[in-house]
């Protein structure tokens, strides 16, 4: 395996934009947009705030990177395999991509996001718009070509693609919402059982009589 050559400033100014996400990932989450102050997060990340503005403009464009490295990353990666599971049964898929959006986005602390966007979207229609655009309608975009290839072949019930798949992406929000809201009051939820109860009230909702 060939060494890194390059001096340590040259590699630690490479880790920099990751260093800089990883901090206002935290912050985001802990304080919410208003509160999240550019020089707070560069003094996470161990950086001067002149450092920060070389690779962010303001706090939107940060904030905007740390949902697109969280979250559309991981939405970009799901739309490839999907395309590519053409002779995956629709409802194997539909789990497959259903529980990875749990493992990567809503078990992770990239979840807190969530909670963020549903308390401080109608203060700032901008990241609103955003996130709206690049992680909801995209995500859904994705969940519901599932449900429509699934109709089209007669593996789904004949149901409204669109409408069903608000119907399965809301109880996965409403659990990365629990878990930054009530875990600390009144204890966490099994994921894992609530997972296998709501999906295979799924499978069985949506399976075409035989």
């Amino acid at each position: 395996m060939q060494s890194d050559t390059k001096p340590r400033w040259e590699r630690r100014k490479d880790a920099r934009p990751q260093e800089l996400l990883a901090a206002a990932l935290d912050l985001f989450v802990d304080r919410g947009y208003a509160a999240t102050r550019l020089e707070d997060v560069a003094r996470r990340a161990g950086v001067s705030k002149g450092t920060l503005y070389l690779y962010f403009e303001n706090k939107e464009e940060l904030f905007k990177a740390v949902v697109r490295d969280n979250i559309v990353a991981v939405i970009g990666r799901a739309e490839i395999d999907v395309a590519a599971a053409d002779s995956t049964s629709c409802n194997e898929l539909l789990r497959a991509m259903l529980r990875r959006w749990w493992a990567d986005v809503a078990s992770t602390r990239a979840s807190g996001l969530a909670k963020l966007m549903v308390a401080e979207a109608g203060n700032f229609p901008e990241i609103a718009r955003f996130y709206n655009e690049e992680v909801i309608s995209r995500g859904h975009a994705l969940i519901g070509s599932i449900v429509r290839r699934g109709v089209e072949r007669g593996e789904f019930m004949p149901v409204d693609p669109e409408m069903m798949t608000r119907v399965l992406t809301a109880p996965v929000t409403m659990l990365m919402l629990w878990a930054h809201s009530f875990d600390p009051c009144c204890g966490p939820v099994d994921a894992e059982a609530f997972l296998d109860t709501w999906l295979g009230l799924v499978e069985r909702g949506m399976a075409r009589p035989v």
